[in-house]
């Protein structure tokens, strides 16, 4: 499981407006750090044109390489690190560009650098 890949996580239970249920997400971990059976990831939403408002918000739309079936939206602020046991199947994998507009999603999430 490396940085960029979108795998089929089990983020159930949940409690509250936590985002829930087996959906997909995207590992943001560096693949170099780390010796814990744990990943960071950012789950992937259904898109909604008013996350445009929300720079949290990542769009990505259905490619060959994401294998991803709709558009979707990467949800920074609802990062987590979670056990590999959670980790279903790999779907795909991210291009450059949008694993940096995610870690850019993230920085203001957690006011790294601004």
């Amino acid at each position: 499981m490396k940085q960029g890949e979108i795998w089929l996580i089990n983020l159930e239970p949940t409690i509250g407006v936590e985002i829930k249920n087996t959906r997909p997400a995207i590992i943001v971990n560096d693949n170099a750090i780390g010796k814990l059976p744990l990943k960071v990831i950012v789950p992937l939403t259904d898109w909604k044109n008013h996350y445009q408002i929300a720079p949290w918000m990542i769009q990505i739309s259905p490619n060959k390489v994401n294998n991803l079936t709709k558009t979707s939206s990467a949800d920074c602020f609802q990062v987590r690190s979670l056990s590999d046991q959670r980790i279903i199947n790999k779907i795909g994998k991210i291009d450059y560009a949008t694993l940096e507009k995610i870690k850019d999603g993230l920085a203001k999430v957690l006011s790294i650098g601004y």
